[in-house]
């Protein structure tokens, strides 16, 4: 099982990854495009149709994916400014209470999310842009990655009840 999610949460952050480079290419596309009909005057007017909503869309995806994978290999944003001076173990108790808090967040927000792509889907909402996506499609990476870091975070806390200790840990201190 633990193989599993390990390739889950991998497999999402590289997907994640692959949305990036997808803006740097429409980005660089269109900016190249830009140039090209600057250069070539009023006779050349070149332009990738709704590239601003394409690296929208892709940005989404990217943040949502990538959620639970940066929260298994520790490079979240995490202030541990006063954790830092906890014992031992109110350290492991505080960590097994954020983390049991936050899953509940994260799956209501997951369920609520995935409401709101049902609803797209039912009324066939789409973008406003040139190029008019249904919205449901652009919406699913949001679902999925709130519903893999909401499993990330109970696996998380399963662990850290397991060992007994504290199992965030920060990447830059590693």
């Amino acid at each position: 099982m633990r193989r599993i999610l390990d390739g889950l949460y991998d497999g999402a952050g590289w997907l994640a990854a692959l949305s990036i480079l997808g803006i740097c290419a429409v980005v660089t596309a269109q900016v190249g495009f830009n140039i090209i009909s600057r250069l070539g005057g009023t006779d050349v007017n070149l332009t990738i149709p709704s590239y601003a909503d394409f690296a929208g869309f892709a940005l989404a995806a990217s943040t949502f994916l990538a959620a639970a994978s940066t929260l298994r290999h520790g490079v979240h944003i995490r202030v541990t400014l006063l954790v830092r001076k906890f014992p031992p173990r109110l350290l492991w108790v505080a960590e097994i209470a954020v983390l049991a808090i936050a899953a509940a967040m994260v799956g209501i927000a997951t369920y609520w999310t995935g409401n709101l792509v049902l609803e797209s889907w039912h009324y066939g909402d789409r973008s406003t842009g040139i190029v008019s996506v249904p919205l449901w499609i652009v919406q699913i990476p949001m679902v999925a990655g709130l519903g893999l870091l909401c499993v990330a975070l109970i696996d998380t806390a399963i662990g850290a009840i397991k060992t007994g200790r504290p199992v965030l840990f920060d990447a830059g201190e590693a």
